[in-house]
């Protein structure tokens, strides 16, 4: 299996509330039809009182294809162009992060 990450940040003027709205109950049912999905994860980052460090992104995507070819076949899909265009509504692409990886776990 292979895994793309998405670490992203929101749109400025748009709140945090509004942001995990609008990825989970918009943004998330759109990706959840991509050809070949194996799973889909979002991952919201949470504020913590007393840290002095700021979380660097709003929160990670993860999405599970079983290969390459896969990811390569999803990309192509309408689904995956609709998707993709969504993110406009509510990701700060100059303020996101992207790659492609493989698990290797550790405990």
């Amino acid at each position: 299996m292979v895994k793309l990450v998405y670490c992203i940040c929101r749109k400025r003027g748009i709140s945090r509330e509004e942001f995990i709205r609008y990825w989970a109950e918009v943004h998330g049912p759109l990706g959840a039809r991509i050809p070949g999905l194996r799973k889909l994860v979002q991952s919201h980052a949470l504020p913590v009182s007393g840290d002095h460090r700021p979380a660097d992104f709003d929160g990670m995507a993860e999405l599970w294809f079983d290969d390459l070819a896969a990811v390569l076949e999803a990309r192509r899909s309408p689904e995956w162009e609709a998707a993709t265009a969504d993110e406009a509504n509510f990701v700060d692409p100059t303020r996101s992060a992207y790659f492609v990886s493989e698990e290797g776990q550790i405990l």
